[in-house]
């Protein structure tokens, strides 16, 4: 099916896709925010910027929390999966470019010791469900330090030559 919009349409309309302060970035931050939680925003840290610009920082814990588009990151779910079909091989390359980058920051964060939570944006829809999960990885004991254990990715170890 060819894309119903001009060139010009369609770039006007991607421009106007925002990276922070979107509407499920917005929610996540008030229902924290009205749970006492206090936070610094996009990637902020005492040390400066942290890889990937984290949407919220919570520095004391040493934990992050990024809150993504199914669309835009490749999610498991059915907005996830959906492929373009107009420029099909565009949407594809830039979409796995995206989730290699993510996977690569993550890794980044959790080397340099911090805990990395992903929200993603169809999680929202329960929002008891969600309140859980945000209330257990926050509350949980903070980390200290690099190379410990994370439920995201069991089994990791240091490179060899940081053991």
């Amino acid at each position: 099916m060819a894309d119903k919009l001009t060139p010009e349409r369609r770039s006007w309309n991607m421009s106007r896709i925002r990276g922070k302060n979107t509407k499920p970035e917005m929610l996540v931050r008030r229902l924290l925010h009205a749970k006492g939680y206090r936070y610094r925003l996009h990637g902020t840290a005492s040390g400066g910027k942290l890889p990937g610009n984290p949407d919220l920082v919570f520095a004391g814990r040493r934990k992050v929390i990024f809150v993504n588009g199914c669309f835009w990151h490749f999610h498991d779910c059915r907005v996830g999966q959906h492929a373009p079909q107009a420029n099909a091989e565009f949407w594809e390359t830039k979409r796995t470019r995206t989730r290699n980058r993510d996977a690569a920051q993550r890794l980044q964060l959790e080397l340099d010791g911090w805990e990395v939570l992903t929200v993603w944006e169809c999680e929202l829809k329960d929002r008891s469900a969600l309140e859980l999960r945000l209330d257990a990885f926050l509350q949980g004991p903070p980390r200290h330090g690099p190379f410990l254990h994370s439920p995201a990715r069991p089994g990791t170890s240091p490179p060899e030559d940081l053991r």
